[in-house]
């Protein structure tokens, strides 16, 4: 691999179900290893530094989602599932072998789509931060943004005030984005924003998985984090401290630092 703190190329591929593929790409593909940086509903903003800061160290790809930022979307493109299948015919049109996948809230649940239909194993470590995708059974609960309206929803999302985002402040066109992706995020979520047999299905992902949770998280709760963690076999849980849910925006050394730990002490060995 190479990697580099350059701007991002951003690319364009076809599938062969006539769904096209965005995505940013940080570095050059030379030795068949990626990170994969998948986005939350609110769209690929939540995860550009993220990336950009990974690409130090690693190829990145992180692509925005068909139907976000005016992108297109094909009307048989409309559910998590079908995203990890595009994700899937990505890797394997960029001939890559060993994939750590990193999603953040919506692009958690994605991540985990992916494991469960990676048939050639290409997908080697699984990192979900503010993991959503199972269902919030009582006593577990989730919030709904729909719901809560744009400023609660930033009080849920964020622990400090000031990464939350004033929706007064917020032009036109920005307005426009914001439900268009809003919209979209509803069409691969559902209404329910959860798969009901998600839970019964996660033991067949048997790669190591990380399950980091900000420990104010309002969007998906410690506890909720916690379970989804449960579900995998072979999972470590960490919380974030002075974080919600997205750790890695507001805390980026400590959720670096989780990472790396997470890589060498249990991605590492099992790849030998």
């Amino acid at each position: 691999m190479t990697t580099t703190t350059a701007p991002p190329a951003v690319r364009t591929i076809p599938l062969a179900s006539g769904q096209e593929l965005t995505f940013a790409e940080y570095g050059q593909n030379t030795d068949s290893t990626a990170v994969l940086v998948l986005h939350a509903g609110a769209g690929p903003a939540t995860v550009a530094g993220f990336a950009a800061a990974t690409s130090e160290h690693a190829y990145v790809i992180a692509p925005t989602y068909p139907g976000f930022e005016g992108t297109p979307r094909a009307e048989s493109t409309d559910s998590v599932a079908d995203l990890a299948e595009a994700y899937l015919d990505l890797i394997d049109i960029l001939e890559l072998d060993h994939v750590f996948v990193v999603g953040n809230s919506l692009g958690a649940w994605v991540a985990t789509e992916i494991a469960l239909r990676d048939n050639h194993g290409r997908v080697s470590a699984l990192t979900l931060i503010g993991a959503t995708g199972i269902e919030p059974t009582w006593p577990l609960e989730v919030a709904d943004p729909r719901k809560e309206g744009p400023v609660r929803t930033g009080e849920l999302a964020y622990h400090d005030p000031k990464f939350r985002d004033d929706p007064s402040a917020l032009t036109d066109e920005q307005r426009a984005t914001f439900f268009a992706n809003a919209s979209t995020a509803v069409v691969y979520g559902g209404e329910k924003f959860y798969d009901p047999k998600l839970a019964a299905r996660q033991h067949r992902v048997t790669i190591p998985v990380l399950v980091l949770a900000g420990e104010q998280d309002g969007i998906s709760p410690v506890k909720y984090q916690r379970a989804v963690a449960a579900g995998f076999p072979r999972s470590t849980f960490r919380t974030i401290p002075q974080a919600a849910h997205f750790p890695h925006i507001e805390q980026p050394a400590a959720v670096f630092a989780a990472i790396n730990d997470f890589v060498q002490s249990k991605v590492k060995p099992d790849s030998k």
